[in-house]
């Protein structure tokens, strides 16, 4: 059972990063418990529900599909982040990984797990949805420029995605 729930949300004015709370769990395995920055990586975490991914939090900004979906929320590029490599499998399951970052752009593996995609797919884009109503009439300016327009075009794919299934 896949359970990711986001609450909380807050805008950050002065880093201009959204903060909120987040929980990820994986059957009997907690994955995230604590509060994150969520819009760095959200463009990157709905991307991984429509196709493959895996990691590069050091590329640049316009690189966002490489980014960790989750970021510690100081502001601090450096800082803690949650990195998930993520595999479409061919019977509508998907493997998501967790792995820790290096510096030489390798990563090690920490824990995998098969969910399904319909369900992993479902819950991001609740995120997705919650994401562009809580930004409405916020005076919000991403580090990435395009982050809005990117999360747009990402949830409207996966609502069409899930309708067709």
């Amino acid at each position: 059972m896949f359970d990711v729930s986001v609450t909380g949300w807050s805008l950050d004015k002065d880093l201009q990063i959204i903060q909120a709370d987040v929980h990820m769990a994986v059957d009997d395995s907690l994955i995230i418990e604590e509060p994150l920055c969520v819009d760095v990586g959200l463009p990157a975490f709905l991307y991984s529900a429509l196709h493959d991914t895996e990691p590069n939090r050091f590329a640049p900004a316009n690189q966002w599909e490489r980014m960790p979906f989750f970021v510690c929320g100081c502001g601090d590029p450096e800082c803690r982040g949650f990195s998930f490599v993520v595999r479409h499998l061919a019977d509508e399951r998907v493997e998501l990984q967790s792995v820790e970052e290096r510096t030489n752009g390798t990563y090690r593996e920490l824990e995998t797990h098969i969910i399904s995609s319909r369900e992993y797919g479902k819950q991001v884009l609740a995120i997705g949805d919650t994401y562009l109503q809580y930004i409405k009439g916020l005076d919000y300016r991403p580090y990435f420029a395009d982050t809005v327009k990117v999360v747009e075009e990402l949830v409207n794919q996966l609502h069409q995605q899930l309708r067709s299934e």
